[in-house]
C-alpha cells in the first residue's frame, strides 16, 4: 500500500499493532458505514463509525457499530459529563483532519476522549475507518482501546430498520 497510508495506518505501524486494510470503491450515494460492511462481505455490527460529540463544551469520539446510534446520554456518562450532543461536521472534520466519511479514531490531530461500545470486545476483530472514505482498518478492538486509551461502555442505540 505504498503511497496510500493515512495518519491512522502510519500510527499502527509506528506502534506495531496488528491490523490490515481493507479498500473499497466508495460510492457517494450509499451510506458510507452499511455500505462499507456490504463491499467487504462482513456484518454491520463488525464494522464501527466515529462520531464526534460535544460532552459538557469539550469534544469527544464515540465508536458505535453502523447499524446503531450513538446514545449521547451514555456517552456523557462514560466520559464523566452531564450532557452530550454531535459536533458540528465542519468542527469534526477541522479538529480530526478527516472529511466526514473518513474519520478514522486513530492518527487525529488532537487526542480526544473516546468511548467504544462494548460490542467491539465480542468480536475476534472489528473494522473503523482508516482515514478516508472506501478505507477500512481490521484490528483487535483491545488494541485500539489500549492505543486510545478509550472507555469501554455500552454506548449504541440500536433501532429497529424499515424494510
Amino acid at each position: 500500500m505504498a503511497g496510500r497510508g493515512t495518519p491512522a495506518t502510519a500510527l499502527l505501524v509506528k506502534h506495531k499493532i496488528a491490523h490490515s486494510v481493507h479498500a473499497y470503491e466508495h460510492d457517494p450515494r450509499q451510506p458510507f458505514g452499511l455500505e462499507a460492511a456490504a463491499a467487504m462481505g462482513v456484518s454491520p455490527d463488525r464494522v464501527f463509525k466515529t462520531l464526534l460529540a460535544e460532552v459538557d463544551g469539550a469534544l469527544s469520539v464515540g465508536i458505535v457499530p453502523v447499524d446503531a446510534q450513538l446514545d449521547l446520554k451514555a456517552l456523557a456518562a462514560a466520559l464523566g459529563g452531564k450532557k452530550a450532543k454531535m459536533a458540528d461536521v465542519a468542527v469534526a472534520e477541522r479538529v480530526t483532519g478527516y472529511v466526514a466519511g473518513g474519520i478514522s479514531p486513530l492518527g487525529q490531530r488532537k487526542r480526544l476522549p473516546t468511548a467504544l461500545d462494548s460490542s467491539a470486545l465480542d468480536l475476534p476483530t472489528m473494522f473503523c475507518s482508516g482515514g478516508r472514505r472506501g478505507l477500512e482498518i481490521e484490528l483487535a478492538a483491545t488494541d485500539l482501546v489500549a492505543l486510545l486509551s478509550a472507555t469501554v461502555a455500552d454506548i449504541a442505540a440500536r433501532q429497529a430498520v424499515a424494510g
